[in-house]
């Protein structure tokens, strides 16, 4: 009941005084507390509000309260783009005004007032989402060919349910300058927006409240990070650090001021708190590359070295493991902390140089003397070498550099084994026979 109070309390101070609360009347929509401006906003943004908490009014409650609205800042700040603009229509179709919105919110808008986290973002390898999705036809094929059917209406379904959901994509216009129903609507972290700009800053603060705590929650991450190679949110709570939040998380204050939010708000860290949050004498940063070392996602782990904002290897990965051992030095010893690293370097280069580096070998060998079939789909050894890479051995790795015992092991090194004797078998028959079974 304390709790309930003092939430109640505080978001009477957070509302201005002049405003006052009416009642929802529309048909269809939810009966929902919404509020009548007298002061504050310009006379437009009053016009959205009064007439977005009859038709959306979980919008107008998101938005009452957001910083946005404590700000002033109301829909038409967001919404409202020139008239010459690619993505731009007349609010809600009437020809005669001379307002032009469109549901298009890209990272540009938000980056006029955001402007050093737009610029991290930009330098970060959630820009590349969508950008190194583009060149990759073995993957367009994957969806389209053979998840997809080459059905020729509904072979866009699996990239348009799926991958663009986490990777994003590039939104089209139809010919009424809203957005397709094959791009949109996504909460992709690497659309291409029709004005050029690249990102998806809602896919971490949701919109229409765009919360600062919501964003450091790890489940804000978990909606991409999830699932058989990229087990991230599973992998935080094998963790130690899972194992906190999970038993006490609500209980922390999750709420402060971005660069104030240090340990006593919290006792483990979330996503966040590693790679992203202000702590010690790190800045918060919106570049999630910039604390880290290797590269746990590609076949082959290699150390981060490149500027190159589309290279897989972007970061200075000597720099990074520095600033991640700052995050990891207000709760832990430097003996701790070395020695976790030294375990965890020594997975990521047993998984390179006794699974990968073979597998690789045995690959190329048998594509030389022409021993794996056209569609790799339906060739085994093709089969489990990705399942070596993509699945089995990103868990290993990143189970091993998050602290995530089952994941680095009974996921991932015991799997591994046992693709490397299956790849191993396949590939002594075929070089023996000279045939593909």
């Amino acid at each position: 009941m304390k709790h309930i109070l003092r939430s109640v309390f505080i978001l009477a101070l957070l509302i201005p005084s002049g405003w006052v609360y009416a009642e929802s009347s529309a048909v269809g929509v939810a009966n929902a507390k919404t509020l009548k401006i007298d002061r504050g906003l310009t006379p437009e943004g009053k016009a959205c509000i009064t007439c977005h908490q009859q038709t959306t009014p979980g919008h107008v409650a998101d938005w009452k309260e957001s910083r946005h609205a404590h700000a002033g800042i109301s829909c038409i700040d967001c919404h409202q783009v020139a008239e010459d603009a690619p993505h731009a229509m007349r609010h809600a179709n009437v020809e005669d005004t001379p307002v032009f919105v469109s549901p298009l919110v890209s990272p540009k808008v938000c980056g006029r007032c955001h402007v050093d986290a737009k610029e991290q973002f930009d330098a970060s390898g959630h820009f590349r989402a969508y950008h190194q999705i583009i060149p990759k036809d073995n993957l367009h094929a994957l969806q389209v060919v053979h998840e997809g059917r080459n059905h020729p209406e509904l072979s866009g379904a699996p990239g348009e349910t799926g991958c663009m959901q986490c990777h994003g994509t590039k939104i089209e216009l139809d010919e009424n300058n809203r957005p397709t129903a094959e791009t949109w609507p996504n909460n992709g972290m690497g659309n291409i927006y029709p004005d050029g700009s690249t990102g998806s800053c809602n896919a971490c603060h949701s919109r229409h409240k765009f919360d600062i705590a919501e964003a450091r929650h790890p489940h804000a991450c978990a909606s991409c990070h999830l699932g058989p190679d990229h087990p991230n949110i599973e992998i935080f709570e094998n963790s130690k650090h899972g194992h906190l939040y999970n038993t006490e998380g609500d209980e922390w204050n999750f709420d402060t001021a971005p660069d104030a939010w240090e340990p006593g708000d919290y006792r483990g860290p979330t996503c966040a708190t590693c790679h992203m949050s202000g702590i010690g004498e790190l800045a918060v940063t919106h570049n999630v590359s910039e604390r880290l070392y290797w590269n746990l996602w590609a076949p082959e782990s290699k150390v981060r070295g490149s500027d190159d904002v589309l290279s897989p290897l972007l970061g200075d990965g000597p720099a990074g493991r520095e600033k991640m051992k700052t995050v990891c030095s207000n709760c832990h010893s430097s003996t701790h902390t070395d020695n976790f690293f030294k375990q965890g370097d020594k997975a990521v280069r047993l998984y390179n140089e006794a699974y990968y580096q073979p597998a690789t070998k045995m690959l190329d060998e048998l594509k030389e003397k022409g021993l794996l079939k056209a569609n790799p789909w339906t060739d085994e050894f093709q089969i489990t070498y990705y399942y070596l890479w993509h699945h089995e051995g990103r868990r290993a790795r990143q189970g091993a550099m998050m602290g995530a015992p089952d994941y680095a092991h009974w996921h991932g090194f015991f799997e591994l084994q046992q693709d490397l004797y299956k790849l191993e078998g396949i590939y002594k028959k075929r070089m023996e026979s000279g045939e593909i079974e």
